[in-house]
């Protein structure tokens, strides 16, 4: 069967991250284009003679000999001579990511890196997502079969096994970065449809939290710092990709609320706070993760209520997390239980610092409203109709001084997706000790707390921001043959 291309180039070498960027952008433009126009004129006229195909940009490099770099450096480098590399999409999404983590690759080998087209075929679906006027029929309502003109997505290429730690190279050719441009462009189509907005309002920075409360304390500090001149931030997005440039500009009403309701405090080098509001649940929390993760953002943060399950603590009381943990079960075939989801330092200095800042309460006094130890993460909301004894035993033998349904799951994506995560909860009810979570019985605690608590999560974030991007990311979050891109 003829096949229908727009051609193909011979590889370029490249010295310079922001040309090999540059020809990324014209390589993926004309294939996105090609498909764009063919599918529309097959769509009018009928499908054509032959199969119609474009491929996605890659960056490849190649190297004979080990990098000199410094050993305190987690990424930016290949651990061993070889050939590595990456199928690519959106690089106007990821300009400045792949800007960074090509310039690293090319300084620290001193080899250029080579940009062309793959062999990964690219998905009509994927090539007309950024086209709001084109959309691809369902399977049977086109007067032909996608499947035998366009290429659909394949699954064989839109999984986690680089992430998993279970790809076997092709040809001898290792991964460049922790995902495939298939899995990207599935994952950026999720975040529209969940979050309700664009995945180009994300920010590096991301809060998660499982009360709409902390939607509204989280619009009125983004009003308050876009008419402060001084604050570098510049715009806030509501669902429906509504943005607003001003403290006093109204925000319209989305037409129906998302699964995830998604909220972006933006700065223009991307380096701003989102919010998502996950609902309740860890598999909302697995979800939200999986695609977010692909936007490679320097840390996500769990900002939540939970149980408090020790009789010291009171509602109102901050929890930060140093282990958890994992009665969720949804991770389990990506990251066996059995695996530790190590605290990260720099996250933990960072929240207990802010705790500090926000309260006025140093040192030893933070006690007072501040415990730190393991978070248990369940996947049964209503687990306290079960019989007590299994359960609380092992919350017990844990140490467990707080339980939650999302905590865990957002820490071990972040482990496992190489994204620095920390957890700081507040405590809503103390089932334990019959004080549980009824209408009315915490009313006061939420109006008191939930801007404070909010707040912390804000500092964090904004000293996380002053950080070094190579003293962020861990070397704790690193495999033993891992990808030389974050």
């Amino acid at each position: 069967m003829k096949t229908l291309s727009p051609g193909t180039h011979a590889h370029t070498e490249f010295h310079d991250a922001r040309a090999a960027v540059a020809h990324l952008k014209v390589l993926y433009d004309q294939a996105v284009k090609f498909l764009c126009d063919q599918f529309m004129d097959a769509m009018q006229d009928g499908p054509p003679e032959g199969r119609i195909r474009a491929f996605y940009p890659e960056i490849r490099f190649t190297t004979t000999t080990y990098s000199r770099v410094d050993t305190r450096l987690s990424f930016g480098h290949v651990p061993n001579p070889g050939t590595y590399a990456t199928t690519v999409t959106r690089p106007d999404l990821f300009e400045n990511y792949l800007v960074q983590q090509i310039g690293l690759l090319i300084t620290n080998h001193d080899q250029p890196v080579e940009i062309g087209y793959s062999n990964t075929p690219m998905p009509v679906h994927f090539a007309v997502a950024n086209d709001p006027d084109i959309s691809v029929p369902q399977q049977g309502a086109a007067s032909f079969s996608m499947r035998d003109v366009f290429d659909v997505p394949d699954l064989s290429n839109t999984n986690d096994d680089i992430v998993n730690g279970t790809y076997e190279p092709v040809d001898g050719i290792a991964p460049l970065a922790p995902f495939t441009a298939q899995r990207i462009d599935y994952s950026l189509a999720r975040l529209a449809h969940y979050t309700a907005t664009a995945p180009h309002h994300f920010q590096n920075h991301v809060l998660f939290t499982n009360y709409q409360f902390y939607v509204s304390e989280f619009e009125a500090y983004a009003r308050t710092q876009l008419d402060d001149p001084d604050s570098g931030y510049t715009s806030f997005v509501s669902t429906g990709n509504e943005e607003i440039t001003s403290g006093d500009q109204p925000l319209a009403d989305s037409p129906k609320t998302p699964q995830m309701p998604t909220y972006h405090l933006k700065r223009a080098d991307g380096s701003g706070i989102t919010l998502v509001n996950i609902g309740v649940g860890p598999s909302n929390a697995k979800t939200a993760t999986d695609h977010i993760a692909v936007l490679r953002p320097h840390a996500w943060l769990m900002v939540g209520h939970c149980a408090g399950l020790r009789n010291s603590q009171a509602l109102g009381d901050f929890v930060l997390a140093h282990g958890y943990l994992r009665e969720d079960h949804v991770l389990d075939n990506d990251l066996p239980p059995w695996v530790p989801i190590p605290a990260l330092a720099e996250i933990q200095i960072a929240l207990e610092e802010a705790v500090a800042r926000v309260t006025e309460l140093k040192g030893y006094d933070l006690k007072r409203i501040m415990r730190t130890g393991t978070v248990a993460t369940h996947d049964d909301r209503n687990w306290e109709l079960r019989d007590q004894h299994g359960p609380v035993q092992r919350l017990s033998q844990s140490r467990a001084i707080a339980l939650d349904m999302e905590s865990a799951t957002i820490a071990a994506n972040g482990y496992r997706f190489r994204v620095p995560y920390g957890t700081l909860l507040c405590v809503s009810d103390k089932p334990l000790h019959g004080e549980l979570k009824l209408p009315g019985m915490a009313s006061n605690f939420y109006k008191e707390q939930v801007a404070r608590h909010l707040m912390i999560g804000i500092r964090a974030m904004e000293q996380l921001r002053e950080m070094p991007l190579e003293r962020i990311h861990s070397r704790k979050l690193r495999a033993f043959d891992e990808t030389a891109f974050l």
